[in-house]
């Protein structure tokens, strides 16, 4: 009888090889982002009622009791927890698995659009999305944006811009010094000049001090044009919603609305996009 090896097995080929390799980063900063993630709940948490960021470790706002290691794994704890903390049963809010679900995403887009292998700029862009999301949840809820995420964030935005980092518009020359600053005056030097006519014409505050300084840190890590789009694009999102407030909710017109979440959506926007939407808009004229 005759007895027919086994076929071997097909080589696998580069691009099969690449296109598994790329997988195994989009997880693994998917999974470093939720993490992350659980972190910036903390932050969101704990900054704007002045509370140390590190100690002491994660507890239930409600009952106030030691959230388990067990009890604290991104997304999945609140699943298996069916939104309930284990020791009061009160509601969690979806709130914190939104965050680290949001923040895993971010990660894993802008892996996809600077480089499938991790590098120190990119580790930046991270430090930046997720900055930009605390802010947003922050701003939401209180309608603040903390100096604690700011003011470091300018100086550390010049820092980087000015060495590591690329620039967004044009990925194969780096930000530099000279767009850095550029981009960061711009960008504080535009809202304030907002705030202060606003302040003039309608005798009321028209801009906040926080969204003056989160420019000037966007402004520094993505340039003038960073800066330019940013402004455009949120005040459009702002515009579209707050028409939408007025008129679904009967809002008047003159009532506060945080405008750092729409800022944050247009910086991050021109960090991902912002080429690729100039291009579009210059072309389709």
């Amino acid at each position: 009888m005759k007895i027919t090896p086994p076929p071997h097995p097909l080589p696998l080929r580069e691009e099969d090889g690449k296109i598994m390799h790329d997988i195994v980063l989009y997880i693994i900063a998917f999974l470093f982002g939720s993490v992350i993630g659980s972190f910036l709940n903390v932050c969101i948490y704990r900054m704007p009622r002045d509370l140390s960021i590190i100690i002491p470790s994660s507890r239930c706002p409600s009952c106030n009791n030691p959230i388990h290691p067990w009890d604290n794994i991104p997304i999945l704890s609140y699943i298996f927890l069916n939104g309930r903390c284990r020791f009061c049963k009160e509601k969690i809010s979806f709130k914190y698995p939104l965050v680290e679900f949001l923040n895993a995403i971010l990660y894993v887009i802008v892996l996809w659009k600077f480089g499938s292998h991790f590098s120190w700029f990119l580790l930046i862009y991270f430090a930046f999305v997720s900055s930009l999301l605390v802010i947003t949840f922050i701003d939401i809820e209180y309608q603040i944006i903390p100096d604690s995420i700011t003011l470091p964030g300018i100086p550390l935005a010049l820092i980087f811009g000015s060495t590591i980092m690329p620039y967004p518009f044009l990925k194969a020359d780096l930000l530099g010094f000279k767009a850095s600053i550029i981009g960061a005056l711009l960008g504080g030097g535009l809202f304030y000049i907002v705030a202060v006519a606003g302040k003039a014409v309608f005798k009321k505050d028209a801009m906040g001090g926080g969204d003056i300084k989160m420019m000037a840190m966007v402004g520094g890590i993505l340039g003038w044009k960073g800066v330019i789009l940013t402004t455009f694009l949120g005040s459009l999102l702002g515009s579209i919603i707050g028409v939408s407030l007025i008129i679904a909710k009967g809002r008047e017109r003159g009532s506060r609305i945080p405008f750092g979440p729409y800022l944050t959506f247009g910086a991050v926007l021109s960090l991902l996009f912002g080429q690729e939407i100039l291009t579009w808009y210059l072309y389709a004229r």
